[in-house]
């Protein structure tokens, strides 16, 4: 058992202690734990609702429950908590779809099967002595129309006026659940919101609101907000009107290169007719630290991370680089993300599972998700071990890179 954390809060552009020391969030994000996502689980990125729509129609609720149970019990565990600060991290973010705690058919129903697991991930952290940020990834009608906020069709947490009653008061139960829990580093209220630029201040209001129903219970936590268009356009939000509360933004430039979008771009090199190079990556960056000064709030980077490659396109040289950046303007990060099935697109796991049993499947034409309702009754324990951390190949070069940044913690 770690001594216990000190409660953090904002202090102009810096994050503090409660003694005033300075603290800078380095860590990893547990990605696809919590709210699935297709690529992590070497498939299609479906909505986690469609997945489990068919494999319930496919095995029937009991199978889909035992799934469910037994994913969570062992894609990430009490043992990836001890390793993580093992590593010297000192923060994980946590990303949940909002029905882990609420039953989306039965608006206000606690789901306390899934809310365990979340009690159970900050209690891991507190026994080992590390932060964490509770992040909602896929909210209440979805926020943004990708497969990672669940969304089928269109978002409708800006549209809908019950969807935003039930975002605003899931955040108040949670904000009640862990107002006395310190090593809660903060709320990360909203993941990639996307609304048209010229509604923006539709969701600085949401944002208002949220904030306020967060201070009705919890005055003590960071609240993080995340900008416009996937995490990226924060002038809008202003200087926010509460003193405990950082900007939010998500870290992929040159997204082709990246996410492997584009095959064979290197870094450094140029991509979009563009020399990219660690002053270019500086350059993209200092926008947001001056946004720091100007409105004396700290900047957080919820994500940051890349597709691998073997390395032999310049990977560790722009993570390397990006993560020196962050350095000089004293921004905290977390890496995206901790673990998944290595993909040839989208950033990947510090550990990656590489074998292509008959759930991955990588030769197709089903690949991931789309394979688990007819392989679960075949192989379940067979797929249940092969979630385990230790089933994974760590990425022995991007985790020796991590390990140096967060030997400054």
């Amino acid at each position: 058992m770690h001594d216990k954390l000190q409660f953090l809060k904002t202090d102009g552009t810096r994050i503090i202690d409660e003694d005033g020391k300075p603290v800078a969030l380095r860590g990893v994000a547990l990605g696809g734990w919590l709210m699935m996502e297709g690529y992590i689980m070497g498939g299609r990125n479906l909505p986690e609702r469609i997945f489990r729509a068919e494999f319930e129609k496919a095995l029937g609720k009991d199978a889909m429950a035992d799934f469910t149970r037994q994913f969570r019990k062992n894609f990430i565990r009490e043992y990836d908590f001890k390793l993580i600060k093992e590593w010297g991290a000192n923060c994980v973010r946590i990303p949940f779809n909002y029905r882990l705690i609420e039953f989306e058919d039965l608006p206000f129903s606690l789901n306390e099967e899934g809310l365990k697991c979340l009690d159970d991930a900050v209690r891991w952290c507190e026994k080992y002595g590390l932060y964490c940020i509770l992040d909602m990834h896929a909210a209440p009608g979805a926020q943004n129309p990708d497969w990672h906020s669940d969304c089928v069709g269109k978002p409708e947490l800006f549209t809908n006026e019950a969807n935003r009653e039930r975002f605003l008061r899931l955040w108040h139960f949670l904000a009640n659940r862990y107002k006395h829990v310190s090593n809660v580093a903060g709320y990360d209220i909203l993941n990639e919101p996307v609304i048209e630029i010229e509604k923006e201040s539709e969701l600085k209001d949401l944002y208002s609101k949220v904030t306020w129903e967060i201070r009705d219970t919890d005055k003590k936590h960071i609240i993080f907000l995340e900008g416009n268009i996937f995490g990226q356009r924060l002038d809008f939000i202003g200087k926010p009107e509460d003193k405990n509360t950082a900007l939010s933004i998500h870290a992929y430039p040159i997204t082709d290169y990246v996410f492997n979008f584009e095959k064979d771009l290197r870094y450094p090199g140029k991509v979009y007719n563009i020399p990219w190079s660690k002053k270019a990556l500086d350059l993209i960056t200092l926008p947001y630290r001056m946004l720091s000064d100007k409105f004396e709030v700290p900047i957080y980077i919820g994500e940051v991370g890349i597709n691998w490659r073997g390395g032999h396109y310049g990977e560790l040289r722009w993570a390397e680089d990006i993560l020196d950046v962050f350095e000089r303007y004293g921004i905290s990060w977390t890496w995206w993300t901790y673990k998944s099935v290595a993909g040839p697109i989208h950033p990947d796991g510090i550990f990656r599972y590489v074998k292509s049993p008959d759930w991955v499947n990588h030769k197709g034409p089903l690949t991931g998700l789309e394979t688990y309702s007819g392989e679960w009754p075949k192989h379940r324990n067979d797929m249940i071990s092969s979630w385990k951390t230790e089933s994974f190949k760590p990425n022995d070069h991007m985790h020796a890179l991590l390990e140096r940044f967060f030997e400054k913690n």
